[in-house]
């Protein structure tokens, strides 16, 4: 008998790892395993849980209440949870919500395939033959070459929750991608708490140039893409990777957090407002027509409204392709929390919020009808109603804006790639057909 198990994931794309991981290892075992899925089906559900922040933590605890509700109604027979949250409040919540049958952290839930098999035994170990490997195989995936953090940032709470720095071999992640290739995929997001850190544990040094340049040079990989980079002793050479490879895809994401000085100083992020625009100039010099991605947070602690305001006029100078922002929340334990107050009120922070997030909609309005004419390269995604979805190597998926194109003008396969030439635009989405 095939038993499904359904795993749901809170958070970000590095949490998204850690559930594909599982879930291969589940269907490795001849379990029938969904990831996301919309409709919970499982007699199992795992769920991967966030610990970033006061509202992630408080999406984590609706969630697992969520199906522990389920699970006293007899739609579901277990309950597991793992992952960021789980891995520093595990006593609590065990005390808390008793419910849940096994708490896991964010290291030890491969323990989880043993505890769920010796309740639902299986016979079939033959599901994840290649064929069904490759046909149930997306065309893009997550690669995390590390794991942990040594930065300390007055605000954040991941190296309490992952620990150091610790690297993944170049061998062990090329071994990866030429799997995954194998698979079908096509387009890797490289992952990692922080990105340019890669290699200085294992190697001495920098690696990520190496790293991303050999991923470049393997067949099959189309596309490649990098996610949560920082600033501060940036590898410029990976920039010339990106220049002179053309499946490294002219994105980059690097999280600034903010601009003025004093507030940079204060969250310990180790640059000036001066290096920061010379960083955003040199990225764009060096390579010609990056899109950026950053995430900008506003209320930290002692902000003012002349430094918010430095923040709205850096925004509008540097006009990002792409931007995230969040309100300041509390972490207990961090440096921010134990030396400073949180003194700047939530309706502040709210209102500050949503003047930036004006400020950079307005900016996206304007860059998205910039791109009206122009002939791009994407990939489709999905189908839905009567637009397939695609992307471009400008946007990542599921957080980036998506290229329409009409399902009455030609056939498309998801996964396939195709010129198009966009012909209108949106805030979020563009318009498009094949040429």
């Amino acid at each position: 008998m095939k038993y499904r198990i359904d795993i749901i994931t809170m958070g970000c794309s590095k949490n998204l790892v850690d559930s594909e991981g599982l879930g291969r290892l589940f269907r490795d075992k001849g379990y029938d395993c969904v990831l996301d899925a919309e409709v919970v089906k499982g007699k199992v559900v795992v769920i991967n849980t966030c610990g970033f922040i006061e509202d992630a933590k408080q999406e984590s605890i609706d969630t697992i209440l969520q199906f522990v509700e389920a699970k006293e109604h007899g739609q579901i027979e277990q309950l597991y949870v793992m992952g960021c949250l789980s891995q520093r409040y595990k006593s609590e919540l065990e005390q808390e919500i008793p419910q849940v049958d096994k708490y896991y952290g964010k290291f030890d839930y491969k323990g989880l395939l043993n505890d769920i098999a010796e309740t639902y035994p299986v016979a079939d170990n033959n599901y994840n033959t290649v064929e069904k490997k490759r046909k149930n195989s997306s065309h893009y995936c997550y690669i995390k070459i590390s794991e942990g953090c040594d930065r300390q940032c007055a605000y954040c709470a991941i190296p309490i929750i992952t620990g150091k720095h610790k690297s993944r071999s170049i061998d062990d992640i090329l071994k990866e991608v030429k799997e995954r290739v194998a698979d079908g995929v096509t387009e890797f997001q490289i992952i990692a708490q922080e990105l340019t850190y890669y290699g200085l544990d294992l190697y001495g040094e920098r690696k990520i140039p190496e790293l991303i340049e050999k991923i470049a040079h393997i067949e099959g990989v189309k596309w490649i893409r990098l996610h949560y980079a920082y600033p501060n002793q940036f590898p410029m050479d990976l920039l010339r990777v990106m220049r002179e490879n053309p499946n490294v895809c002219k994105y980059l994401d690097v999280a600034l957090q903010h601009i003025s000085t004093s507030v940079l100083s204060r969250m310990r992020r180790n640059t000036t407002k001066d290096e920061t625009i010379e960083f955003i100039n040199k990225l764009r010099k060096e390579v010609p027509g990056i899109t950026l991605r950053t995430t900008l947070m506003v209320g930290f602690p002692g902000e003012t409204d002349e430094e918010f305001q430095e923040l709205i006029d850096f925004v509008k100078w540097a006009r990002f392709e792409r931007m995230g922002a969040f309100a300041y929340s509390e972490e207990e334990g961090t440096y921010g929390a134990e030396r400073y107050k949180d003194d700047v009120t939530q309706e502040i922070k709210q209102a500050r919020l949503d003047k930036l997030m004006r400020v950079q909609q307005n900016i996206s309005a304007e860059l998205q009808a910039d791109m009206i004419g122009k002939e791009i390269l994407v990939v489709i995604d999905r189908k839905e109603g009567e637009w397939y979805v695609g992307r471009s190597q400008y946007s990542s998926p599921e957080i980036d804006p998506e290229v329409l194109l009409p399902v009455n003008e030609k056939k498309l396969i998801r996964g396939h790639y195709y010129n198009v030439k966009i012909t209108g635009a949106e805030e979020f989405d563009l318009y498009a057909t094949v040429i």
